[in-house]
C-alpha cells in the first residue's frame, strides 16, 4: 500500500467496517485518505449513485465490508431482503470499482457459503460442495455471488479482487437488538438482563451441543488489511486464481453451552442456564480451517474470554450503562 492511496471503506459504521478503520488509522494511514459514505450519503443498492461516487472518489483500494447481516431470526424472517440487498451492494461496488480502474479489493463474505454437512475444519475447497443451511440460505447465496464477482473480474479483466471468509465474528459496534443480533451478542444481552433483574434462569435456544468458532473483530480487521496488502507474487503463489477466497478463523471452536458458561463468568449471572431442545440449533458445527492464512504469517491475537470481556464493555456503552 503506498502511503498516499485513497482507500474506500463501504460499511464503515458496521462492526468489520469501522474495526477495518481503527486498524488502517492505527498502522498510520491519515484520516484524509480514508474515503467513507454512510448510508445515508451513498445508497450501495443505487447502481447509479455508487457509479457517481466512484468516478468522484477515485479510491486505490476498496474494502467492501457493507452487507445487511442478522442472526438465525432474521433471516428467517427478511429472506428476501437479504438476498436482494446484498446481491445488489456487492455488485454495484465491484462493477463500479472496476470501471473507475480499481485494481484492487478487498470482499469480506461468511462462513455460511461452506455446505452444512461440509467436513471439519471446513477449508476452501468446500464451497460448492454441497447443501446450504437452509435457515441462512439467501445470504449465503448472495455472498457465493460475491466471491464468484471477484473470481469472474479477475479472469477477465486481470483485477486482483481477493475474498476474505471470516468465522462468526464479535466485538465493538455489533447488534444487540433482541431478535436480530447474532449469538455472542444475544447472549451477551440475555444475561444482562437477566442479571439485573435477579432472573433464576435464562432460556437459549437448541441444545447448547453445537459447536462454533468466533472471532474477534479486530483480528478480522488486522487479517483483512494484511491479505490486502500481502505482495501479489506470495498472495496468489498460496490462493489460486479459480479460488480466490481464503478463510479467516480463530482456529479453535467451542459449543454453545461453553460459549454460556463463558459470558455467565464475564457477565457475572448468578442464575441457571437451560436449553430449550424444541428450537433449531443450526449446523453441528462450523469450524474454519485457516491454514493457508497462517501459513501466509497472519494469526489472531484476541483470546476468547479476553474478547468476550471487551465486547460486553461495549455492549454496556452503547446501552449507556458505562
Amino acid at each position: 500500500m503506498q502511503s498516499d492511496s485513497r482507500i474506500y471503506v463501504a460499511g464503515h459504521r458496521g462492526m468489520v467496517g469501522s474495526a477495518i478503520v481503527r486498524t488502517l488509522k492505527a498502522q498510520g494511514v491519515p484520516d484524509k485518505n480514508i474515503v467513507t459514505r454512510t448510508h445515508a450519503e451513498l445508497d450501495l443498492t443505487d447502481q447509479r449513485a455508487v457509479g457517481e461516487f466512484f468516478a468522484q472518489e477515485r479510491p486505490d483500494q476498496v474494502y467492501l465490508a457493507a452487507a445487511k447481516v442478522g442472526g438465525i431470526h432474521a433471516n428467517n424472517i427478511y429472506p428476501a431482503d437479504f438476498i436482494y440487498d446484498n446481491m445488489m451492494m456487492q455488485a454495484n461496488v465491484i462493477q463500479a470499482a472496476h470501471r473507475n480502474d480499481v485494481q484492487k479489493l478487498l470482499f469480506l463474505g461468511s462462513s455460511c457459503i461452506y455446505p452444512r454437512m461440509a467436513q471439519q475444519p471446513m477449508r476452501e475447497t468446500a464451497l460448492l460442495t454441497g447443501t446450504l443451511e437452509p435457515t441462512n440460505e439467501p445470504y449465503a447465496i448472495a455472498k457465493i455471488a460475491g466471491i464468484k464477482l471477484c473470481e469472474s473480474y479477475n479472469r477477465q479483466y486481470g483485477r486482483d479482487y481477493r475474498s476474505v471468509m471470516p468465522t462468526n465474528l464479535y466485538g465493538p459496534g455489533d447488534n444487540y437488538h433482541s431478535e436480530n443480533s447474532h449469538v455472542i451478542p444475544a447472549l451477551l444481552r440475555r444475561f444482562h438482563k437477566a442479571k439485573a433483574g435477579n432472573a433464576p434462569e435464562v432460556v437459549i435456544w437448541g441444545t447448547g451441543s453445537p459447536k462454533r468458532e468466533f472471532l474477534f473483530v479486530d483480528d478480522m480487521a488486522a487479517a483483512s488489511v494484511f491479505v490486502m496488502n500481502l505482495d501479489d507474487e506470495v498472495y496468489w503463489n498460496e490462493v489460486q486464481p479459480q479460488l480466490s477466497h481464503i478463510n479467516v478463523g480463530y482456529g479453535e471452536d467451542v459449543t454453545i453451552a461453553e460459549l454460556a458458561q463463558t459470558i455467565v463468568g464475564v457477565v457475572g449471572y448468578a442464575g441457571d442456564v437451560v436449553f430449550d431442545a424444541s428450537k433449531p440449533d443450526g449446523p453441528p458445527r462450523k469450524w474454519m480451517d485457516s491454514g493457508r492464512l497462517n501459513a501466509l504469517g497472519w494469526k489472531p491475537v484476541v483470546a476468547l474470554e479476553e474478547g468476550l470481556r471487551r465486547a460486553y464493555q461495549d455492549m454496556l456503552r452503547a446501552a449507556g450503562y458505562a
